[in-house]
């Protein structure tokens, strides 16, 4: 029975949480197209069966477990590719990520499939997936439709991890003939994702930095200052598609909506799919050097000036004002 098929990363004795929400997402989808939801891991003795057996509580039917190197992308190819061929999937699904940008596509790649970027929802029409991404930066909605197979990849954290009660997934064990390639890379080091754990909707003081911080080290004076008033950090979608800070603190249109007591934009033009993420703030407070920037438009408090010279000052008169 043709279904859909998704990836896991794991690592330490549990699943990415981001994976987690492709898996539900994918159960989600699988149940209204009358088919079910299996999911694809790599490893070695660390992949127990009742790891791979708790995916059940996220809606996957089965779990093909393989033995290679986990959080490489090429390896994850070959064993998808194999699946994908040998049970009839008709779609793909990933969480996004470098990572699964990286699958999603090389995937594609091998079977000659229709794929889909930065999805934010997908939804079933006359029995087939359809996709939908922004576009024209955030402004339009495109919709995708698949031919014949179909991968798609989310953004980062669209799609919501749900667990449900407590079901068992089958295991089933694949051997994977590896392509020449896919065994030349090897990890290295595995980089943390700074801020991942923050929840900036739960924060009563955020301060989000923009493209006018400069360069992703600019993001260090937007962390000492949200240290000093005790609140967390977030972003603009600009700067976190180039790679400047993690996606769980964007906001915005596709991101993620906040409402805090104070909300201080640092080097934020206030683009309307800014806006939209972050009106309902109790008071705002914006430092731009742009005097005719769209973001006094709508703050309550405006600083125009540099504020790779404000933001210390500022930072350092809330500690002397807290240590007083």
């Amino acid at each position: 029975m043709p279904g859909i098929l998704t990836y896991a990363l794991h690592y330490e004795g549990a699943f990415n949480k981001n994976s987690l929400g492709a898996v539900s997402e994918g159960a989600r989808l699988a149940k209204e197209l009358g088919t079910e939801a299996h999911v694809v891991v790599l490893g070695g003795d660390d992949l127990s069966d009742e790891l791979c057996q708790s995916l059940g509580g996220y809606g996957a039917a089965t779990v093909f477990r393989a033995k290679g190197p986990e959080g490489l992308a090429q390896p994850v190819i070959d064993a998808m590719a194999k699946v994908m061929d040998e049970q009839g999937h008709d779609y793909a699904l990933f969480g996004g990520g470098l990572l699964g940008f990286e699958i999603g596509a090389g995937l594609a790649a091998r079977l000659r499939a229709g794929v889909t970027m930065e999805v934010t929802e997908v939804h079933v029409e006359d029995g087939k997936l359809v996709a939908e991404r922004p576009i024209l930066q955030d402004s339009q909605i495109s919709s995708s439709r698949y031919k014949e197979r179909g991968i798609i990849i989310g953004r980062l954290n669209a799609f919501e991890a749900q667990q449900s009660d407590g079901a068992s997934a089958a295991v089933e064990d694949v051997e994977v003939e590896f392509s020449p390639w896919s065994n030349r890379a090897t990890m290295v080091q595995r980089g943390e994702q700074r801020g991942a754990d923050v929840n900036i909707e739960d924060a009563d003081i955020l301060v989000a930095g923009g493209r006018g911080l400069g360069k992703p080290e600019g993001f260090q004076l937007a962390e000492a200052l949200a240290e000093a008033l005790g609140g967390a950090v977030a972003a603009t979608r600009a700067v976190v598609d180039a790679g400047w800070y993690p996606y769980a603190a964007q906001i915005g249109q596709t991101g993620k909506t906040v409402s805090p007591k104070l909300y201080l934009a640092a080097g934020i033009s206030g683009a309307i799919q800014h806006k939209v993420g972050m009106q309902g703030s109790e008071n705002i407070v914006a430092i731009n050097k742009d005097a005719n920037a769209p973001i006094f438009e709508f703050s309550d408090l405006g600083i125009v000036g540099d504020l790779n010279r404000i933001m210390p000052k500022l930072t350092e008169a809330v500690k002397a004002k807290k240590s007083g």
